[in-house]
């Protein structure tokens, strides 16, 4: 058995959340480019999965001037990527208040 199929069997054993996690993270380093900080949430799309995720978009001195972007992915039911969007981005000092599950500027 080669090292790739190894990889995918113990990919596949990891429970799917996990799977997701660690999709939308190596994605969001990897392809995006950016340093992952917080998986936001992961949610049953139509086609799949949508998972959110915030990142360092630039670092900044205070850390309380960091940008932080949130991107979200769009992946299958075997979590491949279908496609991804940068969503919001702000200044991590910025005030965030939950409401109705959604995340808002105060």
């Amino acid at each position: 058995m080669e090292e790739n199929e190894e990889t995918t069997i113990e990919e596949a054993k990891k429970p799917l959340m996990e799977r997701i996690h660690d999709k939308a993270f190596s994605t969001v380093k990897n392809l995006i480019g950016k340093k992952p900080e917080t998986l936001l949430s992961v949610e049953k799309a139509e086609q799949g999965w949508k998972a959110r995720v915030e990142a360092l978009e630039r670092r900044a001195v205070p850390d309380t001037q960091d940008i932080l972007a949130r991107y979200e992915l769009l992946f299958n039911e075997n979590v491949e990527l279908l496609g991804w969007k940068q969503v919001m981005v702000r200044k991590r000092s910025d005030r965030l208040l939950r409401e109705e599950g959604w995340m808002v500027s105060a």
